[in-house]
């Protein structure tokens, strides 16, 4: 059966090792950048070769690209080792990056695949420069090869830089994990490294010029100001989800219910407000074999004559809840989250160690549980 409407984020180019690969469309416009500003540089260098010099700087991205996959390859298949499942990746406008499915890790571990990105750069560029010396290409195979050495070799460099979210970034996580015992606080202090690291590259691009009474290279700040902007989002992205995640522990389904009575659903509006008159709390409709169905809007039910409310059924000043929408209420953390993400709607009926309905748990209350934020 075909899928109607499913947008493809990129074009699959297979898998290597077990490890799927795919080509984002976003990879399209740095090549499409790397041809436009590197094709005149290769014109100049060699007059000869006319628009055929745009074709080499279009080989040099799909070299880089190459080398980026490499990299990428190396945080795969070191985290395969470990036993990390679905690896998976995407190569796109930064180069790349590999995604892992939820694992347990520890801060050697973390720090190991982290460091096998840039290792793996390191790598090539040794045994580029090796190769480089023995061969002693000319033409443009030289200029590329050079080239590609250069490129490995700094993005190595840039890589291992202490900050998110770089992969040096790990460096500062997995001491700061060690030392506190907490992942995310490590990812927060990884991330402000970012941060500062992103103030000091294009300070440096922008004040050191400027020092030394010399023209800005516009290239250079709109290359230095992009890439400072993508690793202030991602140590800010950073920041934000591990800030998140060490609120999870205060996400309790008892903290944050309010309390709650089950009647039938055939009951009458008459009944159920007589049930919020002598219990207080939130009023639970549920069906015969017990099941909760709805959860009666106090704000409909307000509005209703009194008169009416003998004749009126119940579900008409419901609202429905999801199929299931039940919840243990000793249920907490990043279980019950995890938990709550496979479930509809966003009201859910709580119950005890007896089946019984005592209260009614709300998304809004959780996300400003998580977030801080009052709901």
């Amino acid at each position: 059966m075909s899928k109607i409407g499913v947008r493809r984020e990129g074009i699959p180019l297979g898998s290597i090792f077990g490890v799927p690969v795919s080509l984002a469309w976003s990879w399209f416009i740095i090549t499409g950048f790397i041809v436009l500003v590197f094709g005149p540089t290769v014109a100049r260098a060699m007059p000869g070769l006319g628009a055929g010099a745009y074709l080499v700087a279009f080989a040099y991205a799909v070299l880089l690209a190459i080398s980026v996959l490499i990299h990428e390859l190396a945080h795969a298949l070191s985290a395969k080792a470990f036993g990390w499942p679905g690896a998976k990746i995407t190569l796109n406008l930064w180069g790349g990056h590999t995604q892992f499915s939820s694992f347990d890790a520890t801060p050697g571990r973390s720090l190991a695949v982290a460091m096998a990105g840039p290792g793996a750069n390191f790598v090539i560029a040794g045994v580029g420069y090796v190769l480089l010396q023995a061969f002693e290409p000319v033409g443009v195979l030289a200029l590329l090869w050079g080239i590609l050495v250069w490129a490995n070799l700094l993005v190595a460099i840039f890589n291992v830089l202490p900050g998110l979210p770089l992969d040096g970034g790990r460096l500062v996580e997995s001491a700061v994990w060690r030392y506190t015992g907490s992942q995310d606080r490590g990812t927060i202090a990884a991330g402000w490294s970012g941060r500062v690291l992103v103030v000091l590259i294009v300070g440096y691009f922008v004040i050191t010029p400027l020092t030394r009474n010399q023209p800005l290279d516009l290239q250079v700040i709109i290359v230095a100001v992009l890439i400072g902007g993508f690793m202030w989002v991602g140590a800010s992205q950073g920041i934000t989800n591990a800030k998140l995640r060490l609120r999870l522990p205060l996400v309790s389904v008892r903290a944050l219910m309010e309390p709650a009575t089950a009647i039938r659903q055939d009951s009458s509006l008459a009944e159920v407000t007589a049930r919020l008159q002598s219990r207080g709390g939130r009023v639970i409709l549920i069906d015969a074999p017990g099941n909760p169905v709805a959860v009666i809007d106090e704000v409909t039910l307000g509005a209703i004559d009194p008169a009416l409310l003998a004749q009126s059924p119940a579900l008409s000043a419901a609202r429905a809840l999801g199929p299931g929408a039940v919840v243990d209420a000793n249920a907490d953390g990043r279980a019950l989250i995890g938990y709550l993400a496979t479930l509809q709607g966003s009201e859910y009926a709580v119950i005890d160690e007896s089946h019984r309905i005592i209260g009614l748990l709300s998304q809004a209350r959780i996300l400003a549980a998580i977030t801080g934020k009052a709901h």
